[in-house]
């Protein structure tokens, strides 16, 4: 009789005893939503990533979605983002009426080249969301420099890059305000979830307004000050929040390690192209492990054996500007982008998370050369 074979997944978080523990807590206190256990997380990430201030929100989304509120984009307002990321950088801005610019990027790191992002720029550009795409940090300078230059607000999506080092600091640090998000394949998680950090006490007040239906700090419970959002995370979030942040260090060097051993085991394979290494101003926080095969036909020809052999796996990335409805609705189509474009139909994400095992990367290695 055949042995089943043992599926890999794509990802998966990494909780313990601790998360139940401090859950318990809260579950005990009765203060479920609006109580302690949010400002002490809010704290403990500031004071991880080195800035003066965090603001917690329901997701990454809601993040970015609060910071574009705060640089005041609205209708006929055009925002320059990466194609090659997750829909919510440019859905961010589209929700008050932004209208979505696209700066082709850098062919080895994936993130957005600064002469598109300089090229890009017109009369009505209102902000950049800056994306530090699968935790590899951006091009920070030379975008603050174009920003300050045209009068601009820079936004930071760093929500695939919590802990990673640009010129020797942690994202978060910088100045401009960054958005980090905690789902559970992140470099950690509260479920849902994410966090906005900024070095404006204005600006942070400004945030827990708006992610809490536009309340004031001074007035009552029912008392509106602006037009606001329900983008609060609940107490029972931040606690595991607060124990993932305890094992931060301890996670983001098992995926330091994870990726370092996939390095190794793929650096033969004709057809892989591995992702770009660290350098003297850019460290990665490993969020995923996404290589670049030779074009779509070979990714389909592994994907096909993965799903054969039940390992996990994801077209990372499509560009935004080709999903269906940005299609629809502004217009797009190929070659507007074409270096994201390259790199969509070929991307692969591998599986990858904190406590993934060894043998289970060594049959991953094995599948790949095999399709290939």
């Amino acid at each position: 009789m055949k042995q089943e074979v043992r599926p890999i997944p794509l990802s998966g978080p990494y909780v313990d005893e601790r998360e139940e523990e401090l859950v318990a807590e809260v579950l005990r206190s009765g203060r479920l939503s609006l109580g302690p256990t949010i400002d002490r997380f809010e704290e403990l990430f500031a004071a991880k990533v080195g800035a003066p201030y965090a603001a917690a929100v329901s997701s990454g989304t809601a993040g970015l979605h609060l910071l574009c509120v705060a640089a005041g984009v609205g209708a006929g307002d055009e925002v320059i983002t990466s194609p090659y990321s997750f829909a919510a950088s440019a859905n961010c801005f589209i929700y008050e009426g932004g209208t979505p610019v696209f700066a082709d990027v850098d062919a080895r790191t994936l993130n957005m080249d600064p002469d598109a992002v300089e090229a890009a720029v017109t009369p009505r550009t209102r902000a950049i969301v800056a994306v530090d795409i699968y935790g590899y940090p951006c091009e920070l300078d030379e975008l603050r420099a174009i920003a300050e230059r045209h009068g601009l607000a820079l936004i930071q999506d760093s929500c695939e890059a919590l802990g990673a080092r640009y010129k020797g600091v942690q994202l978060g640090s910088h100045g401009p305000s960054a958005v980090f998000a905690f789902y559970p394949n992140k470099q950690m998680t509260t479920g849902e979830g994410g966090m906005v950090t900024t070095h404006s006490e204005e600006e942070w007040r400004l945030l827990r307004s708006l992610r809490n239906q536009g309340r004031g700090d001074a007035g009552g419970w029912l008392e509106h000050v602006r037009l606001g959002f329900n983008y609060r995370l609940d107490d029972i979030a931040a606690a595991i929040g607060i124990a993932q942040l305890e094992k931060l260090d301890e996670m983001l060097a098992l995926r330091d390690a994870a990726a370092a051993r996939y390095g190794e085991l793929l650096a033969g394979i004709e057809g892989v192209e591995l992702p770009c290494a660290d350098d003297a101003d850019h460290v990665r926080s490993w969020f995923v492990y996404v290589v670049k095969l030779p074009d779509n036909a070979a990714r389909e020809r592994v994907i096909a054996h993965f799903e054969r052999e039940r390992i996990g796996y994801n077209r990372y990335l499509p560009s935004i500007h080709l999903q269906p409805y940005m299609r629809e609705r502004y217009g797009f189509g190929e070659g507007l982008c074409p270096v994201s474009e390259d790199a969509s139909s070929r991307t692969l994400a591998l599986p990858f998370f904190t406590a993934i095992e060894r043998d289970a990367q060594e049959r991953v290695a094995e599948a790949l050369a095999a399709a290939l």
